[in-house]
């Protein structure tokens, strides 16, 4: 069995992408276990609320604008709170790790690709396999500029909607040439981690050669 953190994207928390993975973590459960984290810095709301009205502990890994938000698509040389989220991960994989993978969705993403970058460079203290990369996008923070100057040869899979109207294919697809050999499924979707049977062969092979090769290791 594989086990894979998961980091959700800006303004959710670990519950709440818990419950938004549902669909996908029925589709792996006989190959991975999902382990949730929430991100340390709180995001003002602005009335943002789950599907039942209930107001969401919005949670970001880091801001890029003074006043405390973030936005995906615009440069910036503020990014306030990204060494706190970088605590938490490394404290996470010490207590409750190892993590044979990372999984991260939206601005998780973001910071799941740049992790993969780190680790490359000998940056972590903490290790991981492979990467699943959910709505991806380089992030336009000057301090991060430099984890995408060599290409990332960890294994990845990156998975992004055609109709996603949050981070555009463009977006994704220019994090897709960061890595090496990438896998991809492009769905028909939007904002979303999609869990269909259209998807599912594509998610058991990859994991399933992770798991393969974590066998031979162990």
């Amino acid at each position: 069995m594989l086990r894979i953190l998961c980091l959700h994207g800006y303004r959710q928390n670990a519950t709440y992408f818990k419950e938004k993975l549902g669909g996908f973590r029925k589709l792996i459960k006989k190959t991975a276990e999902l382990v949730f984290v929430s991100a340390p810095l709180e995001v003002s709301q602005n009335d943002f609320r789950n599907e039942s009205g209930t107001v969401v502990d919005g949670r970001g890994w880091w801001f890029s604008r003074e006043d405390n938000y973030f936005r995906a698509l615009d440069p910036s040389d503020f990014c306030y709170g990204f060494e706190e989220s970088l605590k938490v991960v490394e404290k996470v994989f010490a207590e409750e790790g190892p993590f044979d993978g990372i999984l991260g969705f939206s601005q998780g993403a973001a910071f799941a690709a740049i992790l993969c970058s780190m680790q490359q460079k000998g940056e972590l203290s903490f290790q991981f396999q492979f990467a699943v990369i959910v709505a991806g996008f380089k992030s336009l923070c000057t301090p991060h500029g430099k984890y995408y100057a060599d290409i990332i040869r960890l294994p990845s899979l990156h998975v992004f909607g055609e109709t996603d109207g949050i981070i555009g294919t463009e977006s994704s697809e220019d994090l897709l040439k960061a890595f090496e050999n990438p896998v991809v499924i492009k769905h028909p979707g939007g904002h979303y981690m999609p869990a269909s049977s259209q998807q599912k062969p594509y998610y058991i092979e990859f994991l399933t050669e992770r798991l393969k090769l974590k066998e031979v290791k162990d």
